[in-house]
């Protein structure tokens, strides 16, 4: 099947404290969002779709012309929540493909991860890239607070990859828009998720202390 990249960039940034959306933010002379494209430019015979805010497709024009930036991508027109971002660029991808919905402020996933995530997805029908947590967890009810077993969670990243009829019609049927990501929408239909290995590296760009470490880890 064809593999499509669904790019979502539609954060504003606020816990960054930037006058810019975290996604053009420069991270080692490039705008995040840049880094992100070339990791899925890597995969063969992909095409890249990305999602934006009808507000932020000149200012990305006039990024892509001063950097010279030429990878071939469509462009999409986001909506008012993530949910109808995804929803928006989903109806750009065919029935019958591979599409990989990834955050467009994750600019350091890996050729592995993207390409697990299209090989189990073809097997499996979907493929969510996880880690396991490093840190002891703790859980909050009511006055009372208690140890969990860590080995029971993982912390969720993207790419979150599927056939993609299935997710385009979890995201038609969806009662609601109240989900934290693409798996979830899935899942509300009674379909089973299947999990694949993240990398720690693949962070999402949300606080100033996140630029630092992508930085680190781009120098290295």
């Amino acid at each position: 099947m064809k593999k499509y990249a669904l790019i979502v960039a539609g954060g504003k940034g606020l816990r960054m404290g930037a006058d810019l959306p975290k996604q053009f933010l420069e991270l080692a002379g490039l705008p995040v969002l840049m880094h992100t494209i070339k990791a899925f430019r890597q995969i063969e015979d992909i095409h890249i779709t990305l999602v934006l805010p009808a507000d932020h497709m000149d200012y990305w024009a006039t990024l892509c012309k001063f950097h010279q930036f030429s990878i071939p991508h469509q462009l999409v027109e986001g909506g008012s929540s993530r949910f109808q971002s995804v929803k928006n660029g989903l109806a750009s991808v065919p029935k019958e493909a591979l599409v990989a919905i990834h955050d467009g402020v994750r600019p350091l996933v890996s050729t592995q991860v993207i390409n697990d995530g299209f090989l189990t997805a073809t097997e499996k029908g979907n493929a969510i890239a996880v880690v396991p947590l490093k840190d002891s967890l703790r859980k909050q009810e009511l006055e009372k607070n208690f140890a969990v077993n860590r080995a029971n969670y993982f912390l969720v990243q993207t790419p979150q990859t599927f056939q993609s009829n299935s997710i385009q019609e979890a995201y038609e049927a969806a009662a609601d828009d109240n989900f934290t990501d693409d798996a979830s929408v899935l899942e509300a239909q009674n379909k089973t998720i299947h999990l694949i290995t993240g990398d720690y590296k693949n962070i999402k760009i949300t606080t100033p202390e996140d630029l630092l470490i992508a930085e680190a880890f781009l120098r290295n």
